[in-house]
């Protein structure tokens, strides 16, 4: 690992000038919000200083300011990620984009929108719909900011139909897709206005995802779709988590195109009814208890199109053993629904003490197989096992869960579970994150599954990009 310098007194006047005294922070002035993301268990570290710029030419400026002075840049959105990726591992600048959160222009010939990456995910998806317009990604986290999204490739519920945050970066006319500054202060424009591309190495794809090690994103252009007319969800109620997997293979094939399909077991059912109030989802059903069960969303311009794949719907949940196959038509039962689906992580959240978690993603048909070693291993280290995830995609979130337990002893077995749950993944031909991203905590999970000739590939890139190691060090592969 590279050494790096302190911030001088002269140091941190420039970088007062580049951004204004009133957008940055030195010292006890700092708020510690900034030496963390949403899961401090996997550590805190201080910043010397938190910057705030406003514009492109202010980031270049910090970056090669720092750069020439080897003072290490963490780049921040709104420190909503979950794997200490907005964590200064080694102090030295903050680089928060949050000041960075216009709107520039949406180009409606083209169905595009031009933004900063400070914009939150919610304020887009908002105002796209004031002009009857989706933007599809839809991670579960609305307040994240577009810029991390891009960075870790964020996924979501609605990946299964339409994809995943890479999937909708797009160039606009004489605009490019992304706009990025380098470790050394350089500007790189990256995208063109055309709809296909075999010249080079994608430069563009290879900065999506990269959480931000390898460049700061400071503009990006997203392609967005008209507003689907109507959608109504369903869900469909099973015996076990086994056989709700199971439906989900012949729901894809029977050409549904569903907008998400979720899968939930019961166990966090029942906690998010007694903590929000909200008993939307039904645990008895013809006197038969539900165990697991099956969120499906589909859309259309009709709603008499998508109640005729409905019938499909049911007919497979018929066929496989679903209770019933329950509609949710009404805009204050979608919304009842969807508010209890989207409260299971603060749930647990507030039921638990200490939180450990991963995003791992396994095939669709291998979800059961991996929920079942989840939590056997969790019996085996005394750790609860709470889950939920995306059945569509097979990307799931498992959290190792205690309360009365000290820190040091939850560590030492969740990294034991966290290893055995990894290496299973890896025997499924699964993946570490399927959106969350690597960032701090899952480097030696990543290393384990890559294995040391795709781990060395990554950081030969960075090399490149960052000789001086400055950006994000300690994230992913260095």
């Amino acid at each position: 690992m590279a050494e790096y310098n302190k911030l001088t007194p002269e140091l941190i006047g420039q970088l007062k000038k580049i951004v204004g005294e009133a957008n940055c922070y030195v010292g006890e002035d700092i708020s510690a919000d900034y030496s963390h993301d949403e899961m401090p268990i996997y550590g805190s570290q201080m910043p010397e200083m938190v910057c705030m710029p406003a514009s492109t030419a202010e980031v270049a400026a910090i970056m090669m300011l720092c750069n020439d002075n080897k003072i290490p840049v963490t780049v921040r959105g709104a420190g909503t990620g979950l794997v200490g990726g907005a964590t200064p591992l080694f102090g030295g600048v903050v680089l928060c984009t949050m000041r960075m959160d216009k709107i520039l222009y949406y180009d409606m010939n083209n169905l595009l929108v031009h933004v900063q990456p400070g914009v939150r995910l919610c304020d887009l998806a908002a105002d796209a719909l004031e002009r009857d317009l989706m933007y599809p990604p839809d991670p579960g986290e609305k307040t994240g900011s577009l810029g991390g999204n891009v960075s870790t490739n964020a996924g979501g519920m609605r990946a299964v139909k339409y994809g995943v945050t890479r999937d909708w970066v797009r160039a606009i006319e004489v605009v490019l897709a992304m706009t990025v500054v380098l470790p050394n202060g350089q500007i790189l424009e990256l995208g063109r206005s055309v709809t296909k591309t075999s010249s080079g190495y994608s430069l563009l794809h290879l900065m999506i995802g990269s959480e931000g090690t390898l460049g700061v994103i400071t503009e990006l252009t997203l392609k967005l779709i008209p507003n689907p007319k109507e959608d109504i969800s369903f869900i469909l109620p099973f015996a076990d988590i086994e056989t709700a997997i199971s439906a989900v293979p012949k729901i894809k094939l029977a050409g549904l195109s569903p907008q998400s399909i979720e899968f939930m077991e019961r166990d966090i059912v029942d906690s998010s009814a007694n903590y929000t109030g909200n008993k939307i989802i039904p645990t008895v059903i013809d006197g038969k208890e539900a165990g697991a069960y099956i969120l499906v969303t589909l859309d259309g311009n009709d709603q008499d199109e998508i109640f005729q794949r409905a019938e499909t719907l049911a007919e497979i949940g018929d066929e496989i053993g679903a209770y019933d196959t329950l509609v949710l038509s009404h805009p204050a039962d979608k919304r009842a629904v969807w508010e209890a689906r989207s409260a299971f992580l603060t749930v647990i959240e507030a039921e638990t003490d200490l939180i450990d978690e991963m995003d791992v993603v396994v095939p669709v048909d291998k979800i059961p197989t991996f929920l079942e070693y989840a939590h056997e291993v969790g019996d085996k280290y005394e750790v609860r096992i709470r889950s939920f995830g995306h059945a569509g995609d097979g990307n799931l979130h498992i959290y190792c869960c205690a309360n009365d337990m000290d820190e040091d002893v939850f560590m030492e077995r969740t990294s034991k579970v966290m290893a055995a749950a990894y290496e299973k993944c890896t025997e499924l031909r699964g993946q570490v994150s399927g959106e969350h991203g690597i960032g701090y905590a899952k480097k030696e999970f990543l290393r384990e599954s890559l294995g040391e000739t795709a781990i060395n590939l990554m950081a030969g890139i960075k090399q490149v990009f960052d000789p001086n190691m400055i950006l994000n060090p300690g994230k992913i592969c260095n």
